[in-house]
């Protein structure tokens, strides 16, 4: 935890390479001090068909997935901090953009959590 889905326009990947990308993604995060460096995790996905408006011809989004329990204004400061350290990398992309999302801790689960040998409950065993 946190998930960083990157999903662009194909073109994109001819404008930066995803290793930048992802790189900058990811040291975003890291620079917000709200999660752990292991933790982080992003992935990117491009489009080769894809239906934008007018005149518009490349997109990035990113959705990211984090545990919940972080306020309205760390979820918005991490969103603009990914967004203007992505900008100055793609200069003429039509859309940029960042949601973020919260996973229920009640519901969620991973190989640690259900290790008989992690009795304490911790995520990250």
């Amino acid at each position: 935890m946190p998930h960083f889905v990157i999903e662009c326009s194909r073109n994109i990947l001819q404008q930066q390479p995803a290793d930048v990308i992802m790189n900058t993604v990811y040291h975003a995060a890291e620079s917000t001090g709200l999660f752990a460096e292991n933790d982080i995790k992003v992935r990117i996905n491009s489009y080769e068909h894809y239906r934008l408006g007018e005149g518009k011809d490349s997109f990035l989004h990113i959705f990211a997935s984090i545990m919940g329990g972080r306020t309205p204004e760390q979820r918005a400061n991490l969103s603009r901090v990914v967004i203007r350290q992505l900008a100055p990398l793609l200069p003429d992309i039509s859309f940029l953009s960042m949601n973020v999302s919260e996973f229920d801790p009640a519901t969620y689960s991973n190989r640690s959590l259900i290790d008989p040998l992690n009795t304490e409950g911790n995520r990250h065993f």
